[in-house]
This record gives structure tokens, C-alpha cells and sequence, in this order.
């Protein structure tokens, strides 16, 4: 009784304070309405007389379901949307070239363009030389042409590759046990990220994934990675900072061969603060991947976009250290000009199996050339 009184009490001070409030504002000339006290809910009503929440999670799972699981129920990016800006850039390139008719001059300018689009010096030239030829042998007089022929040599020196994935242990040494996919690439391309993101589409697949922080060098690579982990709930093996790579890895191996996993997915240092030669470190960390019940299937170089020829010259020394199966190449939605996707295919002899066309988990997306040239051009 004397609870009740006590909250009388304090209701008709709040209700008295109120009208006060109200006539201060109606004299100072103030609209503000009073709130209204039908839409009040009694709490007890909500909870219930137990006290349970039972009734609290009734009442709020229809606002939840309102709501877009944007990581998970993303649509796959489309070339077109995300490469705005490279398809951008190309048109100032080309501009000039796509019009009037067809001189000596055309094909100097068509070369330049390619050469400005991070296409490549060399791989330019021989592009040129190939629309070129088409074009005389076609007998095209118009500029306006021009840009049908370079899409379809595009598309033609993109294509003929194996961009697939292999998980497939049998195929790659017919010894049971874990495929092992290495990420090859300097600080700051994406390795880490890559990684969390294909942790989670294979686990989404229904693969057992564990991962490995090769990257004992940096401490945040390690940290970035059990993140991705615990999103995935996957497995992960990490040592202490500055450990041995190639141990780390092999432990990885190990375990997900223990817990009958299909993947490893290992991290591996882009840069040593070791006098340990770096692409000597990866080849290692390769030799030691396999001397357990792993094999591995995939040797992933991740590259930058939007670093261009700087990354192309990066690429060449990580190819030349280990046995690269394919590129993923990171952030092509952003400045990249998109003629390096080319300049890879043709310079190294791997293919693009991967791109990056944004942040979300879903961004990272099987190449397609047909899909991608056209985006470029159209």
C-alpha cells in the first residue's frame, strides 16, 4: 500500500510539473504539443506478471525481420555497377581514338591508350598490332569500329584459362588429406581479408576450413585473421609473433587434417623484418606445406588494383619464387583502370581467378571476361 501511495504521488508531481512546463511554453508563444499518453505501454503488460521475457522477444522479432542481413543476403556485384570508374577513365582514353577515320595516327593514339589503361608497354603493342591487322583485314575505314575489335581481342587473350579453385586433393597428388590453398603478396593488397572472405563462402558451401596465421611478422595480420575466424567459425592456427611461418602452416595442416577438414586457407608474410629473404621464406613455407597430410593446390598472389605496372612488377618476382595458380586481384573498383587484368593474363601466364569489387564479404567474385570487358567498354 504504501509502495502504491509513494507512486500516486510521484505521478501527479510529474503530471502537475507538466501542465506547468506547457503553460511556460503557451506564454512564451511556443507550440510544442503534449505527448500523447495513449501510445504509453504499460511495462508490466509487455513483461508479464512472471517477469519473463518471453513476450519482449514476441514483440520484437517483427522489427528484426524488417531488417536486411546485408552481408548475407547481398546480391554478387556486377562488373558494371563496380568498375564506373575504370569504364570511366577508358572513355577519356579512347575518346580521341573512336573518331574520324583511320590513320597512322589512330593506331599511335590506340597504343597510347591501352598504354595509359595500365594495359602494359609491351602487351599495348601487341594489342595494337592485332586490331590493327582485323581492322585492315576487314577492310574498316570508320574509327567508330574500332572499339568492337579491340573488346572481342580483349576478351579473346582473356579467355582459354582455368579459373577454378581446386580442393580437389586427389587430382593434385592422390595422398589423402587437407588441400592447401598459400596467399602470396606485399603488405596491404588484402591477403588477410581475401582470406576471411573465402573462409566464409566455402564454409557457406558446406567445406570444412581451417585457417593459418602465417604471418608471425605482424601482429595485426594474426589479430585481423582470428577475426574473420570467429565471423566463419572456423578453426585457426596462429603462433607467437615472429615464429616460423613454415611451422605455423604445418601445424595448420595437422589439425585440419585431425579434424577431417577439406581446406587450409594459409596467410603468409608480405614483408620480414628478418634478413631472411622474403620470396626464399615462401618458398620454404610451399616445401614444408606439403611434408604433412596437406597438398597443395592453390598458390593465390594477391595484387593490388590500383597499384597498376607497380604491382605487375611485384607479381613477377612473387611468380618467380613460387609456383603461382592464379591471381586475386583486390579493390578493381576503386581508381584501378583495369587494363592490369590484362597485362597479368598476358605477362604472367596465370589467370584472374578472383576480384575484389568492394568491402562486403560478398564483393569478392569469380572473374568473368566476357562480363568484365563489357563492363569496360559499354
Amino acid at each position: 500500500m504504501l509502495f502504491a501511495a509513494i507512486i500516486a504521488v510521484a505521478a501527479l508531481v510529474l503530471i502537475g510539473a507538466s501542465f506547468i512546463v506547457l503553460r511556460r511554453d503557451r506564454e512564451a508563444g511556443l507550440t510544442i504539443d503534449p505527448p500523447d499518453l495513449t501510445e504509453v505501454v504499460n511495462i508490466a503488460d509487455v513483461v508479464g506478471e512472471s517477469g519473463s521475457s518471453a513476450v519482449v522477444t514476441d514483440v520484437l522479432e517483427p522489427l528484426e525481420a524488417e531488417v536486411p542481413s546485408v552481408v548475407e543476403d547481398a546480391a554478387r556485384p556486377s562488373f558494371r555497377e563496380r568498375l564506373a570508374g575504370a569504364r570511366a577513365s577508358l572513355t577519356g582514353f579512347f575518346g580521341a581514338v573512336f573518331s574520324g577515320g583511320i590513320d597512322s595516327d589512330t593506331w599511335d593514339s590506340l597504343e597510347e591508350a591501352l598504354i595509359r589503361a595500365d594495359v602494359g608497354v609491351a602487351t599495348s603493342t601487341s594489342i595494337m598490332e592485332a586490331v590493327k591487322a582485323s581492322a585492315e583485314a576487314d577492310d574498316i575505314a570508320d574509327a567508330a569500329e574500332i572499339p568492337a575489335l579491340v573488346q572481342a581481342e580483349l576478351v579473346k587473350r582473356l579467355g582459354g584459362f582455368d579459373r577454378s579453385l581446386s580442393a580437389d586433393v586427389a587430382a593434385a597428388g592422390g595422398e589423402p588429406g587437407p588441400a592447401v590453398w598459400l596467399f602470396v603478396g606485399v603488405n596491404g593488397v588484402g591477403k588477410t581479408t581475401t582470406i576471411g572472405k573465402l573462409a566464409k563462402r566455402e564454409t557457406d558451401e558446406g567445406r570444412k576450413v581451417v585457417l593459418a596465421a602465417g604471418d608471425t611478422f605482424r601482429a595485426a595480420a594474426a589479430e585481423q585473421l582470428t577475426m574473420w575466424a570467429e565471423r566463419s567459425d572456423v578453426h585457426i592456427v596462429r603462433g607467437g609473433e615472429g615464429a616460423d611461418p613454415s611451422s605455423v602452416v604445418f601445424d595448420a595442416v595437422e589439425a585440419a587434417s585431425a579434424r577431417n577438414a577439406d581446406i587450409v586457407l594459409a596467410d603468409t608474410a608480405g614483408r620480414l623484418q628478418t634478413k631472411t629473404n622474403l620470396m626464399e621464406e615462401l618458398s620454404k613455407v610451399r616445401r614444408v606445406a606439403e611434408k604433412g597430410a596437406g597438398t597443395v593446390t592453390e598458390t593465390l598472389l594477391v595484387i593490388d588494383a590500383t597499384t597498376g605496372q607497380n604491382g605487375m612488377s611485384q607479381a613477377k618476382q612473387f611468380a618467380e619464387a613460387v609456383d603461382v595458380t592464379g591471381v586475386v586481384l583486390t579493390k578493381l573498383d576503386g581508381s584501378a583502370k583495369g587494363g592490369i587484368v590484362v597485362a597479368i593474363h598476358d605477362e604472367l601466364g596465370v589467370p584472374v581467378k578472383l576480384v575484389g569489387l568492394g568491402e562486403d564479404i560478398n564483393d569478392l567474385i569469380e572473374f568473368d571476361e566476357v562480363e568484365f570487358v563489357s563492363a569496360l567498354f559499354e
